[in-house]
């Protein structure tokens, strides 16, 4: 995949002042017209499939943010900042997408893009994403393809949207690592690939976010030693998350 940059280094700069300054302001999606252009900034991911599909993780760093600009034709570009890399722990990561968005009619759409990993203060080589997706009323599907400097990852994502009744919205993704050269693991054995998977339900309640999500994959034991997928744990996790904006 040829290594085109998407945006120079001043619009990183923009992002990670707009993201610093914004994180505290607000846990919400700041919207603004500008012409024919829509310009989103805030801490919540705006894009459901450059940032519900294709983002690894979600980042640990408290400083996390974005921008992201969509023209009335479908097309949009944007960057998003998992972790600001304030602290001694976390690394700046700036993730840049462009792509087109366009639906058919109120019940049919689809969109298809590119997107960026680059870590701007280590050495890690950037990234490229190659992603798409169909929306089916309010559920999405979508798939995602990357080949990266010794390996192949495919990610395939549904989102159901919300389930009305029940108030929950609920999301799955599934991953397949391919390995170039296979690592080898204690005793001898070797992993060349492995698939990983994950299933999230959130809700909203009393002003709070719940989110309930299991995660695992098909390596255990010595052989997780190989692992470096979508997920933050190798084995079988379950993980409870509330979340409460103040501001």
């Amino acid at each position: 995949m040829p290594h085109a940059r998407l945006f120079n280094r001043q619009t990183t700069a923009l992002l990670v002042c707009a993201l610093l300054v914004h994180a505290h302001a607000s846990a919400q999606v700041m919207e603004r017209d500008l012409g024919d252009f829509s310009l989103k900034l805030g801490t919540t991911p705006s894009r459901s499939m450059a940032q519900g599909l294709v983002t690894p993780s979600a980042g640990d760093s408290a400083f996390h943010g974005g921008l992201d600009l969509t023209h009335e034709s479908g097309f949009y570009f944007g960057q998003w900042s998992p972790s600001a890399g304030l602290t001694p722990d976390t690394t700046l990561e700036v993730d840049s997408y462009m792509g087109f968005k366009k639906p058919f009619d109120k019940t049919l759409g689809y969109e298809l893009g590119v997107i960026r990993y680059s870590y701007p203060n280590t050495d890690q080589i950037d990234s490229h994403e190659l992603y798409a997706g169909f929306r089916i009323f309010d559920s999405r599907i979508g798939t995602a393809f990357s080949t990266d400097a010794g390996r192949q990852d495919s990610t395939l994502f549904l989102d159901l949207g919300g389930i009305v009744p029940l108030g929950l919205d609920m999301r799955m993704q599934y991953g397949n690592h391919q390995l170039d050269s296979p690592a080898i693991i204690d005793g001898g054995g070797m992993v060349s690939a492995y698939n990983d998977w994950s299933f999230n339900v959130s809700r909203p309640w009393l002003g709070m976010d719940m989110n309930l999500m299991y995660s695992g994959s098909s390596l255990s034991g010595a052989s997780c030693t190989a692992y470096s997928g979508h997920n933050s744990q190798c084995e079988s996790t379950v993980t409870l998350k509330v979340v409460r904006s103040f501001f």
